[in-house]
């Protein structure tokens, strides 16, 4: 059917589409639309969201982080590069855990003093040699899939600390859902790492748009500036925009 072949062409552009979109775009009622994706669903041909239909599955499970390193190697190299342009001359910023801001650590150049809080174990490694840096290492349960912390010791810690920036990867960003992470005890903590940071920033590839996980981080309007590759899709550029979050592209 046409209408079929207009919808897949259509997520080949934008890798996940709303009903209400495809509503619009076609002339036919969401009725109609949800019986569409379900039958190129059921061929194997999409995934249905709610509210919408994405190429790729939009769930999200858990990864070891070295084979997360491998993923978008160069986009994240590039989200990293302009990520830290952001960090100020003996600026306060909290990072973290992921592979996006664990790029990030290796091309910081430190402005007079610089202050990093982290729950990261590789992002610690990677700053070591930096004298001009002063690490707090965020104590707790050693999570091995991700080489990072959890628990009450690194939440009481935060509790105390206050910082400009916050640098945060995810693993899923669903514009009505918001932003997950595969690990609940690790949104619990990107949480307080929100409240005691004056800003935060996400560093996400393209590919993570579209999709969420098991555990919910926070509200997209939560956030105050999201960096990610070109590759992302204008329609959700145009939506991030107009909620009023800052969006760089790479």
């Amino acid at each position: 059917m046409e209408r079929h072949q207009k919808i897949l062409d259509q997520l080949k552009t934008e890798k996940h589409i709303k009903v209400t979109t495809l509503c619009e775009r076609l002339n036919v009622s969401a009725v109609t639309i949800r019986k569409d994706l379900k039958l190129l669903e059921d061929k194997g041909l999409l995934f249905r969201t709610h509210g919408g239909a994405s190429l790729e599955n939009p769930y999200i499970n858990e990864r070891d982080i070295t084979e997360k390193a491998a993923i978008s190697a160069t986009e994240k190299s590039l989200i990293a590069d302009m990520a830290a342009t952001r960090i100020q001359e003996n600026d306060s910023i909290i990072i973290a855990s992921g592979t996006t801001v664990q790029q990030l650590a290796k091309v910081i150049v430190p402005k007079g003093k610089l202050n990093i809080i982290t729950s990261s174990l590789q992002v610690t490694i990677e700053l070591l040699n930096h004298r001009d840096i002063d690490i707090i290492q965020l104590g707790g349960n050693i999570r091995h899939r991700s080489a990072s912390v959890t628990g009450h010791y690194a939440e009481h810690i935060l509790n105390h600390i206050s910082s400009n920036q916050l640098f945060m990867g995810v693993d899923g960003i669903d514009l009505d859902f918001g932003c997950t992470t595969t690990n609940i005890e690790e949104a619990i903590l990107n949480q307080k790492m929100m409240q005691a940071a004056q800003k935060t920033i996400i560093l996400a590839d393209s590919s993570k748009f579209g999709k969420r996980s098991l555990a919910k981080i926070c509200n997209l309007d939560e956030i105050d500036e999201i960096i990610t590759d070109k590759d992302l899709s204008e329609n959700l550029a145009d939506r991030i925009q107009e909620l009023g979050i800052k969006l760089t592209l790479v």
